[in-house]
């Protein structure tokens, strides 16, 4: 069985009918393998590269699209690892991954624009300056902004910042420019989003790592972290209502 699930077209990929039928060649081949039934979801994920869930007698698995052209050793490692949960066959799937990065979707917000720096009470291009110069030595390289507000349906989480590797842009949420924000709970914000381009994410069997533990040591001598992390949790409603 085969369900392929792309948000548009996919690098050189741009007949559905030929992404189908290599879909559902693999498939094919996977079940052949693990001797049952296999649904496969394709995806164009930037993050998540291989994802599954086993039952008694089938396979679902979520696969993102450079492994259509995987060759018989990577399929084999697949049918291993998710299909027989045999965790050895990681790293022949971390390699590939690595080789295949090129093909992860790398977008830029279209959403991002001019980032402006200065707020209504905090000034984020000063901010961050202070800091790298303090923390960093200068060695972080990014340009810096309040991010745009977002639709004003309940939320049920909220992103205080984020940092894009491809463009080097870190964006805070506009919630923190208020002056009931203390300063020091926006300063570790854009620390920890800094820390990003520091400690950049890495690839586990299957699955990226955004905070490997060298990042949470790092996050943890920022000066003001306990009082941050106590601030956020106290406050964290009154941002989800921002």
């Amino acid at each position: 069985m085969v369900d392929v699930a792309t948000p548009g077209p996919i690098g050189p990929l741009h007949d559905r009918a030929e992404l189908f039928a290599r879909a559902e060649s693999l498939a094919r081949h996977l079940s052949a393998e693990l001797g049952m039934p296999v649904r496969l979801a394709v995806t164009d994920n930037r993050s998540t590269m291989v994802s599954f869930r086993r039952a008694s007698s089938s396979l679902r698995l979520r696969l993102h699209h450079m492994f259509l052209d995987a060759p018989a050793p990577v399929v084999r490692a697949i049918a291993d690892y998710a299909g027989r949960g045999r965790r050895s066959a990681g790293p022949v799937l971390d390699e590939y991954i690595r080789v295949q990065q090129p093909r992860i979707r790398k977008v830029r917000d279209a959403r991002s624009g001019h980032l402006v720096a200065r707020g209504v009470h905090y000034d984020l291009r000063e901010m961050f300056d202070a800091l790298n110069e303090r923390y960093f030595q200068g060695g972080i390289q990014a340009t810096i902004g309040w991010g745009r507000w977002s639709s004003r349906r309940r939320r049920k989480s909220i992103r205080l910042g984020v940092y894009d590797h491809q463009t080097r842009e870190i964006r805070i949420h506009p919630a923190l420019d208020k002056a009931e924000v203390p300063r020091f709970f926006v300063e570790f914000i854009v620390f920890h989003e800094m820390l990003h381009q520091l400690f950049p994410s890495s690839n586990v069997p299957g699955r990226r790592v955004h905070h490997p533990r060298a990042f949470r040591d790092r996050e943890k001598a920022f000066p003001h972290y306990e009082a941050a992390i106590a601030w956020e949790k106290a406050n964290l409603r009154t941002l989800l209502r921002s």
